[in-house]
């Protein structure tokens, strides 16, 4: 195991996290197994973050300002960490999205990762093979705490039907996903629309693309490949988007006919079954 009195705690987020825990923990004169017990974790968990050989989680950070009594520094620190977590590429446009005043997003084959569940999202970021899976799943539950503000930017969601269709995690991963997405209907600041297979050919079959609008900086676009993302603040490019968008908003289902038919698909194609769950094998 990594020498803690070696850590940098400049070096990154998570190495500055484990280096406050210990000190905090010792402090408190407690050793890791003391402060495992009081957590209700083993104190082998507790060393595992201090080494940063483990990511840890907001749940585990709540419990740990609690019990060392650090007025919130661990809750606090825990979004830089989980942040520090996603993909260097995409990590630009996470700080620009949890910025952004207004959300608009077009999504050609999956649901857009701020309305995701959490098994949903597992299941995507697995397709990766990702060296800490655990890691990327908290990254992303933790990017849709912006959607938990008292003013949560306002957003918008046009979905294409093969969305809804494709079974992403299995039947009861999406069934469990459809209804987190009616969840939304309920909500003033998020809109929800399908873009229906009848619609044909439309604006954006090069694919899925995000618009974000800020109340004191320039709008961007952001796109992705099969790497990386690209952003882009340019004015024609921005113009073209909204353009594209606007278009997408017009062919799309109404926000109550897209509700009824999110609610039928997830009935049909993913309602209760006595048999177990089956998986196409290729």
């Amino acid at each position: 195991m990594a020498n803690v009195h070696s850590l940098d705690p400049s070096a990154s987020p998570l190495d500055y996290y484990g280096w406050e825990l210990r000190r905090l923990r010792e402090a408190c004169g407690l050793k890791q197994g003391q402060l495992g017990d009081i957590i209700f974790c083993t104190g082998s968990l507790i060393g595992q973050i201090e080494t940063t050989k483990k990511v840890p989680t907001r749940e585990f950070s709540e419990r740990a300002d609690v019990a060392l009594g650090t007025d919130g520094m661990l809750s606090r620190l825990i979004g830089l960490v989980l942040r520090s977590q996603l993909p260097t590429w995409f990590q630009p446009y996470a700080e620009m999205e949890a910025k952004a005043a207004y959300i608009s997003t077009y999504q050609a084959q999956l649901v857009y990762g701020l309305l995701q569940t959490e098994e949903y999202a597992r299941a995507v970021l697995a397709t990766g093979t990702p060296d800490d899976l655990d890691s990327l799943v908290a990254a992303r539950m933790e990017r849709q705490r912006i959607l938990e503000r008292e003013r949560p930017p306002l957003a918008w969601a046009i979905l294409d039907e093969a969305a809804l269709y494709r079974p992403i995690g299995g039947h009861q991963v999406m069934r469990n996903q459809l209804a987190h997405l009616l969840g939304f209907a309920k909500q003033r600041w998020m809109r929800v629309q399908v873009l229906p297979f009848a619609a044909g050919e439309h604006a954006s079959l090069a694919g899925s693309f995000n618009l974000l609008r800020f109340d004191d900086d320039p709008d961007v676009v952001y796109t992705e490949d099969v790497i990386s993302g690209h952003m882009t603040a340019n004015p024609d490019t921005i113009r073209e988007a909204a353009l594209r968008y606007a278009h997408l908003q017009a062919a799309a289902l109404s926000v109550e006919d897209s509700a009824a038919l999110i609610t039928r698909v997830m009935e049909e194609r993913y309602g209760n079954r006595s048999r177990p769950d089956k998986r196409a094998v290729a």
